[in-house]
């Protein structure tokens, strides 16, 4: 193997594992509303090193690892280069879209945290977490060819990924609406003195945690039953999905049923982008292994590979 062979599987879980913690830092940032503790870009108050205000100093840690995870991303890319298409192309899109991340991260601070530049900024991050977990995933698995005519990935999968997506940016909307505060019980809430637009905001996130929810019970249940040939690794990550998905949903009942304390509402943000990190990585291990021409299964059994389609090949 080449160097850079060698050094992509750790670079890439690397990258993965510092956009995530980017990810959770910038919801900090958001929940106890540091976002403009630097009120310049890209310095904070004309300086480099530590302020002594605790606000500045969350936003200046975000930005400096947001440059730890650049270096990351360039040197993942410089590693994937020659690789095979599944590492290679996810490695350099994540180099384009942490530009553009960049780029929004300067034009939030600039708009003083306009609603329309976080939502976009929040976009992006996704983006690049999906990405980079995509990149980790594809250097780590080794890729199988899919059967003629089949496809790799049916559309549970696709439809489950979209629905977390969604689902993480409407509750990106509670918090940056002013909507945390405005459905005091849960699962259900009245209108009870509370301006019925932030109301209608949480029954909008909480009926997308309904579908979502769904989905990913559908696609975990699918994966569990269907992918016993190809690893144990892959019924861990659906049984971890499971899980978040539980811890999730009971984050968000005691977020409002406790009056949306900050320190539970970064929880329950950063449980989101775990769970959006588990169904990406289902998803991406899917598409590396699932659809291979199957074997047998532990036991003897015959095995079916196919996730969030139709049934599965047997052999």
């Amino acid at each position: 193997m080449s160097r850079s062979s060698r050094a992509l599987a750790p670079l890439a879980l690397a990258t993965a594992a510092v956009t995530y913690a980017l990810v959770v830092l910038g919801s900090t940032v958001r929940v106890t509303e540091s976002g403009m503790g630097c009120p310049g870009w890209p310095l904070c108050y004309g300086q480099l090193g530590p302020i002594d205000r605790f606000h500045a100093i969350l936003e200046q840690s975000h930005r400096y690892l947001v440059v730890v995870l650049t270096l990351l991303v360039l040197a993942t890319a410089v590693a994937a280069w020659r690789q095979r298409r599944a590492v290679r192309v996810p490695a350099l899109a994540a180099v384009g879209i942490i530009v553009v991340q960049i780029v929004l991260g300067a034009v939030t601070v600039i708009t003083h945290n306009a609603p329309y530049t976080v939502a976009l900024h929040l976009m992006t991050a996704l983006l690049l977490l999906g990405t980079v977990v995509v990149t980790a995933v594809a250097a780590c698995t080794p890729a199988r060819a899919a059967p003629p005519g089949r496809r790799r990935v049916g559309p549970l999968a696709w439809w489950t990924v979209a629905a977390t997506y969604v689902l993480l940016l409407s509750g990106s909307l509670v918090v940056d609406g002013g909507a945390s505060y405005a459905c005091p019980s849960w699962p259900v809430c009245g209108f009870g003195g509370q301006p019925w637009q932030l109301v209608l905001i949480q029954y909008v996130h909480r009926t997308l945690v309904l579908v979502a929810g769904t989905l990913m019970v559908l696609l975990v249940m699918r994966a569990a039953r269907r992918w016993h040939g190809t690893g144990r690794g892959t019924r861990v990550i659906a049984d971890l999905v499971a899980v978040g998905l539980l811890a999730q949903i009971a984050a968000g009942g005691l977020v409002a049923t406790l009056g949306a304390p900050p320190a539970l509402q970064d929880l329950h943000l950063a449980l989101a982008a775990g769970l959006w990190v588990g169904v990406v990585t289902l998803l991406a291990v899917g598409w590396q292994r699932a659809a291979a021409v199957p074997g047998t299964a532990p036991g003897g059994g015959r095995a079916e590979l196919a996730v969030g389609g139709a049934p599965g090949i047997t052999a």
